[in-house]
């Protein structure tokens, strides 16, 4: 992740490997043990973009949309939620039953989630705010993105200024056991 452009081209973009992701899951069969490697693939990436997010892009949406406030607070409790799949799912293997049926979840809940950002929440901010603070606002996406936190943190706050706060550190703190646990990567 990490691609150029503004805000809502990077944002895009990452809702796009998402997906190609998802699909990769859905051409194994269940029980295959790359389905979990994909997994926690998508659960690395679903992370680094929510936290981008919710520091950067639900602040402006507050600031530049009509009725912003209400928008991002919707998309947090959509962010809250997948957390909470995501977290479930961290400790599923691909042979456990509970694994088909949340990431299953997982995908229906952020396809609907970015079917809502991109037809609803990216027009209007692109219509409320000048492509200047667009595309800043992407430079500061894709900062958030290489020190943010790769595993779930349903407690964790998801507002500024603490999120902005915590997450650099509890980023490092993931990647190190991602490195020692070789978590999201081809075994």
């Amino acid at each position: 992740m990490g691609h150029g452009g503004n805000v809502i081209d990077e944002l895009t973009t990452d809702h796009r490997e998402v997906e190609e992701l998802f699909g990769k899951i859905e051409a194994l069969p269940s029980g295959h043990k790359d389905r979990k490697l994909y997994a926690d693939q998508v659960t690395i990436e679903l992370v680094r973009h929510s936290v981008a997010e919710e520091a950067y892009l639900y602040p402006a949406v507050r600031e530049h949309v009509a009725n912003g406030g209400a928008l991002a607070d919707k998309e947090l409790e959509d962010h809250a939620q997948a957390e909470r799949i995501m977290k479930d799912l961290e400790g599923c293997q691909a042979d456990d039953p509970e694994f088909d049926r949340l990431v299953g979840t997982l995908m229906s809940e952020i396809r609907e989630h970015v079917a809502d950002e991109e037809g609803n929440l990216f027009p209007r901010l692109r219509e409320a705010c000048p492509a200047e603070a667009l595309d800043k606002l992407g430079e500061k996406v894709r900062q958030a993105k290489r020190t943010a936190p790769t595993r779930p943190h349903p407690a964790a706050p998801d507002k500024p200024p603490m999120n902005k706060l915590l997450a650099p550190g509890t980023g490092m703190v993931d990647r190190v056991r991602d490195a020692l646990s070789g978590r999201g990567k081809p075994g």
